[in-house]
This record gives structure tokens, C-alpha cells and sequence, in this order.
């Protein structure tokens, strides 16, 4: 199969992927307890029986889970996502105002865990079973284990508490391309980062002990080459395969990351919103940032495959 084929199936592939996430996240959504009218009317003890069957008719909760979703799926594939039923706002214009801020953090835990675990990894490869290797490995196996939560919490008291060298929450209101911005996006980058950073930095490492002891390298430096030349342009080379593959896998754990730090810090993405979302029972804002959070994934890992083949031409689509 040519790449062409192959971008083509993947891409139609894309249609029953997406289709399935819509159907069991809608299912689940109501098969817990609750409905945005008991949200709304649970301060308010009177409203009447009737009035709340009046608000589901007019919201269209009445209605069987099938035909919710039948109404809902066919105005989606019109484009329209619906409508926040507490405001009335437009679905769509909440996802693409919070979208930028999601995507900025995300972009700053993602070069975050590369500009570390890249280095660390060859570093922690060329220097085998030495002190910095078994440093490194006990940072990496630590930054797995930390609850991202809880790294955001100490991050806050060690630096903005004690040290007061960042601001402690994100502020509302102050648009993402305001300078002031950047130093409330550090600490929560790097905590929605450090997973992931120390996941590829073992994959790295792993990878890059293989490369070295095979006959190529060898050969490499039997012809003289220095071993800067033969580390960062053979081996590295190599070793980015299974960097790729990882990095596409972590695409998901970043944007599920996102949801807990984004409320640690205050920070208004698509995480945040996706918690009062679920908090208020808005079905329609939480389908929406469920279906672009899954596509997100989705296309992460298509990229992934057409960079294998940029790597590593030896990769064949069958």
C-alpha cells in the first residue's frame, strides 16, 4: 500500500472512530443521575413538577436516549453543537474562546517534556550504569508516579508560596497573548509536562542503549567518524522511532492531564470548562469538547505514522 493509500484509509478511518466515541459518551452521560433541569432547579424548591417537565420538553430531554442522540447527531453533522442551556450560548463559540489557552498549554508541556527527555535520554544512554544514568532513571521513575495534581499543588506552594517567584492562579480575563501570560503558564506546563517528559526520556534511553551496540555503530566508529557524529546523526535518528510512537500514545494522557491542571491553576482551556460542564449536566458543551478532544488524539497519532515514514524509509504501509 502506497502512503497515499494509506493517509486516505487512515482518514476515512476517522468517520466510525469518531462516530463510536459520540455514542458511548453519550450513553454514559446519561446513564448517571442527573439532568441540567435538577441542576438548575435543585436551589429553587418551588418550581412545580410541571414546570420541570415543561423545561425538559423545550430542551428536548424527554425524549428516549435514542432519539436525544438522533436529534443531536444530525444537527452536528450540519454543524451545529447546540446551545449551553443555562446561557443559551452557542456550544461552538465556548470551544473555540477556550481552545487557544488548551492549545498553548498543551504546546508548552509538549516542548517542556522534549527539550528535557531528549537530552537526558542520550545522555543517560551514552553514560550507561554510571551515577548521572541512575540519576536520571530515578527522576523519570519518580515523574511517572507523581499525581499530576498533586505536583501542580507543590509547584504552587514551593514557587509562588514560599519562593513567590510565579503568580499562584491564572487571572480571568486577561487575554492568552498578553506577556504577564507566560509566567502563568510555566508552572502548569510543566506540570501537564513532566509525565511525559519522563516517559520518553526512558524510552529514549532504552532505544538509544540498543542503537549503540549494534554492528553499525561499530562500523561507524571502526571509519573514524567522531563520536559526537555517530551519536546525533545515526543513532539519534534511529532511537526518534520509538520517541514518535510514544509521543503519539502521551497525546492522550496530556489532553486527559489537562482537565485536573487546568483546574489546579486556574487556567481557562478547554479542561476547565469541560469540569463545569459535567458539574452543571450540559450535555452539549461536554459532547462537544469530548469529540474534539478524541479527534485531537486522533490526528496525533496519524501524524505519528506519516513521520515514521520521514525516519525511517524502510517502514512499508501493508
Amino acid at each position: 500500500m502506497s502512503l497515499q493509500r494509506f493517509i486516505v484509509k487512515r482518514a476515512l478511518s476517522i468517520i466510525p472512530i469518531m462516530f463510536g466515541v459520540s455514542v458511548i459518551t453519550f450513553g454514559l452521560f446519561h446513564l448517571t443521575p442527573g439532568d441540567p433541569v435538577t441542576r438548575l432547579v435543585a436551589l429553587n424548591p418551588d418550581v412545580t413538577a410541571a414546570e420541570k417537565a415543561a423545561l425538559r420538553a423545550r430542551w428536548g430531554l424527554d425524549g428516549p436516549v435514542w432519539v436525544q442522540y438522533y436529534d443531536w447527531i444530525t444537527n452536528v453533522l450540519v454543524g451545529d453543537f447546540g446551545q449551553e442551556l443555562r446561557t443559551g450560548r452557542a456550544v461552538s463559540d465556548i470551544v473555540w474562546r477556550r481552545l487557544p489557552e488548551t492549545i498553548a498549554l498543551g504546546l508548552f508541556g509538549w516542548a517542556f517534556a522534549l527539550i528535557i527527555a531528549i537530552p537526558a535520554g542520550i545522555y543517560a544512554a551514552v553514560n550507561k550504569d554510571q551515577i548521572g544514568d541512575t540519576i536520571s532513571r530515578f527522576l523519570a521513575l519518580s515523574g511517572i508516579s507523581i499525581p499530576n495534581f498533586w505536583l501542580g499543588l507543590m509547584l504552587i506552594l514551593i514557587f509562588s508560596l514560599y519562593l513567590g517567584l510565579f503568580p499562584v492562579l491564572a487571572p480571568s480575563g486577561v487575554p492568552l497573548y498578553h506577556p504577564s501570560m507566560l509566567w502563568y503558564l510555566i508552572l502548569p506546563g510543566i506540570t501537564i509536562g513532566t509525565a511525559s517528559a519522563a516517559s520518553i526520556m526512558r524510552v529514549m534511553r532504552t532505544s538509544m542503549t540498543e542503537e549503540l551496540n549494534k554492528e553499525y555503530v561499530t562500523a561507524a566508529r571502526a571509519k573514524g567518524l567522531p563520536e559526537r557524529t555517530v551519536i546525533l546523526k545515526h543513532v539519534l535518528r534511529n532511537s526518534l522511532i520509538s520517541v514518535v510512537t510514544l509521543a503519539a500514545t502521551l497525546t492522550a494522557s496530556i489532553v486527559a492531564g489537562s482537565v485536573v491542571v487546568e483546574v489546579v491553576f486556574n487556567w481557562p482551556g478547554l479542561g476547565r470548562e469541560f469540569i463545569n460542564a459535567i458539574n452543571a449536566r450540559e450535555i452539549n458543551v461536554v459532547m462537544a469538547i469530548t469529540l474534539f478532544t478524541g479527534f485531537f488524539v486522533i490526528l496525533a497519532n496519524f501524524v505519528a505514522d506519516i513521520v515514521y515514514a520521514a525516519l525511517d524509509p524502510r517502514i512499508r504501509y501493508d
